[in-house]
């Protein structure tokens, strides 16, 4: 029987167009369910839109159009990216979808009738940007830290679900990893929250909204945005808000997510599924911000990186590349368009394109074909991904590269071919072996390169894969 893998990225808010951040998420969810389809798992790869709430009616009353036609909008910003970006997700969900709206509907009225939701008050200090209630001690001059606004003052009738109920036991399925945050960092920080904060009881409801899913018990409430969204991880794998049809793709193997949802997904999704009696997703990763300049990009300071001038000057696989090698998947990575050039150029264009190209002119004159390689698997490699060490993944394949663009050095082959023919037959069969695992480990990376390579061997013709840049 084959194993199982269902992978989910954030689910995206719907309020802009698509950026850096999560085009960097997404490539990262896309190489890992690419990696385990060639294991052999059936993947499931899920994407998609986070559609309500008010700051999303907001957004679209400010550019004078409809809620829905301005989320269709983005939606379809976001669908075209991960086209150029080479994303091939098994579904991209939107919670304005018939199917979720229904879904969500029933799972409240369960947690009612549960008695895990009951009518109450909320008084607290609300960020439109978080689309949350934030406590003192989370604000910075009393600013939201991620948005820089002044939260407003909300008191108003609302429900709620009991969180104080949960938190001893969310603590020991997180403290023994049947619901496990990596890495450790953000483990370590979740634990010392809830073991130094009561837990409140949280607001799913929000009196007098237009935009969003009814509450089936009281229709003058809506949906608080995040309970809503986070179900999208099991409505996106086809569940219908029925207890007793839990999906086969459940439960999440690995949740990934960037640092600054961490504590809703470490709190208000785990005690979602407590109070419903599901299975706790089985890893939270969460990987950190994309700083520029070691700063934090934005538009005041000069320093975005647009993800569409990274597809232009490097193209998808360059980009992928790129993004996924700036450093330790899970800490903060620091980009700027010039280092990236130069990584470009280094390693794409001198080092993988210059001995790809080498490899097959001297292939020419060498019996070996592609057919003569059976499919290599590599544990080494292979533990490396499994551990989501994806920059490091890519640095045992550039090792390769730069063993063999040494090996051709040291050993001259287009020498050996004039006074050696069977040392030449050998120095090729190494590096025509070598550049054919390198075409396989690439595969999930950079797959159009991939492939590229695979032509090249089979017709032992080139073209030049990564033009450089000046």
């Amino acid at each position: 029987m084959k194993n199982k893998f269902y992978i989910t990225t954030p689910i995206y808010y719907a309020n802009a167009k698509p950026h850096i951040g999560h085009a960097y998420t997404t490539i990262a969810a896309d190489v890992l369910a690419r990696f385990h389809k060639i294991q052999g798992d059936e993947v499931f790869f899920l994407t998609g839109m986070d559609e309500h709430g008010i700051k999303i009616q907001r957004a679209a009353e400010t550019q004078g159009k409809k809620p829905q036609k301005f989320v269709d909008e983005i939606a379809g910003e976001f669908q075209s990216l991960w086209k150029k970006l080479d994303i091939k997700y098994d579904n991209f969900i939107r919670t304005t979808d018939k199917k979720h709206k229904e879904a969500v509907q029933k799972v409240l009225q369960t947690l009612y009738d549960k008695g895990a939701i009951y009518k109450g008050k909320y008084e607290g200090l609300y960020c439109v940007g978080c689309e949350q209630f934030k406590n003192e001690n989370e604000l910075v001059d009393g600013k939201c830290p991620d948005h820089d606004t002044t939260p407003e003052i909300i008191q108003e009738e609302c429900y709620l679900m009991k969180m104080t109920s949960i938190q001893e036991n969310l603590i020991k399925k997180i403290e023994s990893d049947e619901f496990k945050i990596a890495p450790e960092k953000y483990k370590n920080e979740i634990l010392s929250f809830l073991k130094t904060q009561v837990l409140k009881d949280v607001s799913i409801s929000r009196k007098n909204l237009s935009w969003g899913i009814l509450l089936p018990f009281n229709e003058e409430h809506t949906t608080y945005v995040w309970i809503d969204a986070l179900l999208n991880y099991l409505t996106g794998i086809g569940w219908d808000g029925d207890l007793k049809n839990i999906p086969d793709q459940w439960p999440v193997n690995v949740n990934l997510i960037g640092k600054d949802i961490l504590r809703v997904h470490a709190t208000i999704w785990p005690a979602i599924l407590m109070h419903l009696g599901i299975q706790l997703p089985e890893m939270l990763f969460t990987h950190g911000h994309i700083l520029s300049g070691s700063k934090k990009m934005s538009k005041t300071l000069g320093n975005v990186i647009s993800i569409d001038e990274m597809l232009e000057k490097f193209g998808a696989d360059g980009t992928r590349y790129l993004l996924l090698a700036s450093g330790p998947f899970g800490q903060d990575i620091d980009i700027t368009m010039e280092r990236m050039v130069e990584k470009y150029n280094a390693d794409l264009a001198n080092g993988l394109g210059n001995l790809t190209s080498r490899v097959i002119k001297l292939a020419q004159n060498c019996e070996l074909r592609i057919a003569d390689f059976e499919s290599i698997s590599n544990d080494e490699f292979s533990n490396i991904v499994n551990k989501l060490e994806l920059s490091s993944a890519l640095e045992y394949i550039w090792n390769i590269i730069k063993e063999d663009n040494k090996f051709i050095e040291d050993n001259k082959p287009w020498e050996l071919q004039k006074n050696n023919q069977e040392k030449f037959q050998k120095v090729m069969q190494e590096l025509i072996s070598n550049l054919y695992l390198i075409s396989e480990l690439l595969i999930p990376f950079m797959p159009d390169t991939s492939e590229k390579i695979k032509i090249a061997l089979e017709t032992k013709k080139t073209e030049i894969l990564f033009q450089r840049i000046k």
